[in-house]
């Protein structure tokens, strides 16, 4: 099957934090349920960049590289006995009203178009700054990190794992349907981060359900190398009755 989009996705910064289940369950898909880690759900603040942007195998003008920021959550889907674990994105911010467009429409997801920008430092032989920032109302919001430049294999059964092994995304098209779509890249390494920090508009971004929850310290930040992707054709997963 051939890609919708092929893309390289760099430098990943995700800041997680513990999730309440019951502001979650209203955004959860039909079929699908909360995947959890250690008993704990999670909700990740997620920055990076897109590069070499190919939609169908075409360059659009002006959209190859751009920010992105989401707030997502993790899922799993049984499918003939096996479980697919894949994430439920609650709004994706991009720069470009064309990109905001095109997801919306295809994939039923959340995107919003935001002024954005990012910085990648390099301030001695081996240490890494990145930082991505978004503005809301008139205000800068921003996740920024600082990071090893040496990078390091992902540890089977870590955090680290759980948040970055999710290879599907699900969308609530209404009460008796999902979308399902699959993303293709393989496993990242990381930088071990040093320091981090974040400032969120989460009231005007994600509404006052989520403040507490994006308040209170997050229980870690990874940053991902990133890799090349590939964004396959979505399917709807459907039932007549619930």
């Amino acid at each position: 099957m051939r890609p919708f989009l092929t893309a390289a996705w760099r430098n990943l910064l995700m800041i997680n934090f513990e999730a309440d289940p019951a502001v979650l369950r209203p955004y959860l898909p039909v079929h699908t349920e909360l995947d959890t880690w250690n008993n704990t759900c999670y909700a990740s603040l997620v920055g990076f960049l897109f590069q070499n942007t190919r939609v169908k195998g075409l360059y659009l003008p002006g959209h190859r590289t751009f920010e992105e920021v989401n707030l997502r959550f993790y899922v799993r889907y049984k499918e003939n006995g096996t479980w697919k674990r894949g994430v439920v994105f609650v709004k994706e911010l991009v720069p470009k009203p064309l990109i905001t467009f095109v997801a919306n429409t295809i994939y039923k997801e959340k995107y919003a178009t935001h002024p954005m920008e990012h910085s990648w430092e390099y301030p001695d032989a081996g240490t890494f700054k990145v930082a991505y920032r978004w503005k809301v109302q008139d205000e800068w919001n921003h996740l920024t990190a600082t990071a090893l430049q040496a990078t390091q294999p992902i540890t089977t059964g870590s955090e680290e794992e759980f948040i970055t092994e999710h290879y599907w995304g699900y969308t609530k098209v209404d009460q008796l349907t999902t979308g399902e779509y699959q993303v293709t890249h393989p496993q990242w390494h990381t930088h071990p981060v040093t320091s981090f920090d974040f400032h969120c508009n989460t009231r005007a971004l994600y509404g006052a359900n989520f403040e507490n929850m994006l308040q209170q310290t997050p229980r870690s930040a990874l940053l991902a190398a990133g890799s090349e992707i590939a964004v396959m054709p979505g399917k709807k997963i459907r039932t007549s009755t619930l």
